[in-house]
């Protein structure tokens, strides 16, 4: 799949201003994981350009989204950015971006079960949203070393289990079901 990412975050974040940085700083950090996962498990066959792009897009939704600390200063809670990403990219292109919507609608913590959505009461449509594809998980699983808030970071496989503890202990499960396949 060939998409030029570049444009449509082009589109959404016009000003080169200290969000724009962020994304593009955090979202290049996850493409290059993934993308070294996908050369070192070539039995994944994954699609690398896919796999870029879908990555570089996986926070587009952050820019409607109120976190201060990571200079969002839109109105919706920061846990829903992943399905206003899908969102804006499912109208701004239609079905062309519906597999790069659905890693943005499903990367949050390793993956939100509808149990965890209605259990914690959090604002998001009933339902799963858990990576599906081999592509999907890849990039969920590289986003969870790289933090926004500190980008001269990488976490290991122990720091990023721990901070998904707060999602609940099925995701930290899944995560290291991931570290011992792509790992």
């Amino acid at each position: 799949m060939q998409m030029n990412y570049q444009s449509v975050i082009d589109h959404f974040y016009k000003e080169d201003d200290a969000l724009r940085h962020i994304l593009l700083v955090h979202s290049r950090q996850v493409a290059d994981k993934a993308l070294l996962i996908a050369s070192r498990h070539p039995e994944l066959q994954l699609d690398m350009d896919f796999l870029e792009a879908a990555a570089m897009l996986h926070d587009i939704g952050i820019i409607r989204c109120d976190a201060p600390g990571i200079q969002c200063f839109g109105s919706e809670p920061y846990i829903c950015h992943g399905h206003i990403g899908a969102e804006m990219l499912r109208n701004l292109m239609g079905e062309e971006m519906e597999p790069v919507a659905r890693v943005c609608e499903r990367h949050t913590g390793a993956g939100l079960t509808e149990r965890d959505i209605v259990g914690q009461g959090l604002p998001l449509p009933h339902q799963d949203f858990l990576p599906e594809t081999m592509a999907e998980q890849v990039i969920c699983y590289a986003d969870k070393f790289f933090s926004k808030s500190h980008l001269e970071k990488e976490k290991n496989v122990e720091e990023a289990a721990r901070s998904l503890a707060k999602f609940g202990s099925e995701g930290v499960v899944r995560f290291r079901k991931w570290a011992q396949m792509f790992e």
